[in-house]
């Protein structure tokens, strides 16, 4: 019997499209609805994909793929349509993980209060009996944590002591402990992870692939997506509007497909706007980021954007963090420029919000959304106090906060449906962008991002910059930390690349790029001695330039990324870099 006959067919004799008909693929939707209230989430989807590929799932925000994903996880169930995964139809999350199907989802989802190893095997063990020893379990942990991650992580420590990334990888790395996975579904998995660890988990997916194993990704990074994937379905407000084999992926097709306008495929060519003044609004004297770090000196002009960086786990997302008083320093001082033009001095969240400083998270689960208000309140809520009326009666003043609403949800273009849903009802995107809107509609003079862009696609990014760069127009300031170097490209004039929790090295205007930021992450500056930098800034030493080979492991084990830098004449002017990946 077919597979197509085994499936319960949930249209009850309806007859499906001309197009629903022709689906075929060892892995299959047919013509799927979802609904969310008066949300169309899924509004006839067709999609197929084979055993031993790669297959992304593109889109904008809310245009469905997660709810795709979740759909073929057996996450969430159809309302309208067949769906067809190893010839059956997953109805829950048990059934598709004893089919084979292992999802990997958007958010981190670990429990903060345990540890690394019980996170890994959380609902591994049957009811009666364990499938392992708990000595069993740690040391498979601790095997894979330090295959994925690059280096070892105790299976002990609680996860709330992570970074981000690390919980990310807790979260992939349970799909890989299964030995029975026929299906692996990644949504939005990379997300939180450097560039280093990307080219690890795109590894792992090769490898997974070759043995024939079925690998989908949902991503809005389209540079990975283009390198990795062998297919890949663009969505766009829940129809699948084509799909591209391997020789058609590129910037051009994929965002056309997206927006559903003609892109002319050709790179950015714009120059990060120049800083009109030289007037300091933020500065930072002998800042201790780690206990023993290099302390960090360091200036911010009003009107600039700076763009900060550095591989996972370097201190960069601390030093942010400690200038937006979300963390506290290891020693220095933290200043800034008041109403009265005078500097003064800020160590805490409530200071810094005081003198006009906003701070957005990457890790808008833990530190941004709030998950039991509604999509209105998350965003307007800072704004309560300051637009409350009639003294200590405090009146809020909601025609104003509607007006707010309304401007930032319209100019975010972020799709909300009502706005007393619960934050949660929203995609991953959406919900980042309600926190972006919800800093710009405080007026910050100084906005500092912690990967704002994280999760959001590509038209929005655009939208993003566009704002950026009318805010500092105006006169304020933005710190911008980012995974992604090519964001830093026509956005920042200056972008401070972190090693060992201080400032490695500084880049300027036309020496932005991503050759040159990557290759300052990996501990190399490219042109050492061409880039001017900030008498303020101090960076920590630099390799030797005369030694003629220098070549890196990135693990113990495994030859990640070998880097060969070639001197000639002992001028270390003309250091040549090689970056290889394998």
């Amino acid at each position: 019997m077919s597979a197509e006959k085994n499936i319960e067919d949930n249209t009850s004799k309806e007859v499906l499209s001309e197009k629903s008909k022709n689906v075929q693929g060892d892995i299959y939707v047919q013509d799927v609805h979802k609904y969310f209230g008066v949300t169309k989430a899924l509004n006839g989807v067709n999609f197929n994909a084979n055993f031993g590929e790669i297959h992304a799932i593109v889109g904008g925000n809310g245009c469905g793929k997660s709810t795709l994903a979740k759909v073929m996880s057996g996450v969430l169930p159809i309302d309208k349509g067949k769906v067809s995964v190893l010839g059956q139809t997953p109805t829950s999350p048990v059934m598709a993980r004893n089919m084979g199907i292992a999802t990997v989802f958007q958010e981190v989802m670990i429990a903060e209060e345990s540890s690394v190893v019980d996170n890994l095997f959380v609902g591994s063990d049957d009811f009666w009996f364990k499938n392992l020893t708990q000595r069993e379990k740690v040391l498979k942990a601790q095997e894979v944590m330090e295959d994925l991650v690059g280096e070892y992580v105790d299976p002990y420590t609680q996860a709330f002591n992570l970074s981000l990334p690390i919980k990310a990888w807790i979260t992939i790395a349970r799909a890989f402990l299964r030995d029975n996975t026929k299906v692996l579904i990644l949504d939005e998995s990379s997300a939180a992870l450097d560039f280093d660890s990307t080219e690890r988990l795109f590894k792992k997916m090769r490898e997974l692939r070759d043995k024939g194993v079925a690998i989908f990704i949902v991503t809005h990074r389209i540079a990975e997506l283009v390198r990795i994937s062998d297919k890949a379905t663009v969505m766009r407000d829940g129809k699948d509007v084509g799909v591209l084999e391997k020789k058609d992926l590129n910037e051009k097709n994929l965002i056309g497909l997206m927006t559903g306008r003609e892109e002319t495929g050709e790179k950015s060519t714009s120059v990060a706007m120049a800083t009109k003044t030289d007037k300091v609004v933020m500065r930072a004297e002998n800042l201790v980021v780690w206990p023993n770090s290099k302390p960090v000196n360091f200036e911010v002009k009003k009107g600039e954007i700076v763009g900060v960086t550095g591989l996972d786990g370097n201190g960069q997302d601390d030093f942010v963090k400690i200038l937006a008083g979300v963390q506290e320093s290891y020693g220095g001082t933290l200043e800034i420029l008041d109403t009265n033009e005078k500097f003064t001095k800020y160590n805490s969240l409530d200071s810094a919000k005081e003198n006009g400083i906003s701070f957005v998270s990457g890790d808008r689960k833990k530190e941004g959304i709030l998950p039991n208000l509604s999509i209105y309140e998350n965003l307007v809520v800072p704004l309560y106090k300051k637009t409350s009326k009639a003294g200590f009666l405090g009146f809020v003043n909601w025609m104003e906060l509607n007006g707010i609403y309304d401007w930032e949800v319209e100019r975010l273009s972020i799709k909300t449906g009502p706005r007393d849903n619960l934050i949660g009802s929203l995609s991953g995107g959406n919900q980042q962008k309600v926190m972006i809107a919800r800093s710009f509609a405080q007026h910050p003079k100084v906005l500092i991002l912690n990967d704002p862009a994280r999760g959001i696609d590509v038209s929005t990014k655009r939208d993003l910059y566009i704002h950026l760069r009318t805010y500092v127009e105006e006169g304020n300031t933005v710190v911008f930390l980012s995974s992604e170097l090519e964001e830093f490209i026509g956005l920042c004039p200056k972008v401070m690349v972190f090693r060992n929790g201080t400032i490695f090295d500084i880049f300027e205007n036309e020496r932005i790029n991503a050759d040159t930021l990557l290759e300052g992450m990996f501990g190399q500056t490219a042109g050492v001695g061409e880039t001017t930098i900030s008498s303020k800034s101090n960076l920590s030493s630099k390799p030797n330039p005369n030694e003629p080979i220098y070549k890196k492991k990135m693990t113990d084990k495994k030859i990640i990324k070998v880097l060969n830098f070639e001197n000639k004449n002992n001028d270390k002017n003309k250091t040549k870099i090689k970056i290889k990946t394998f």
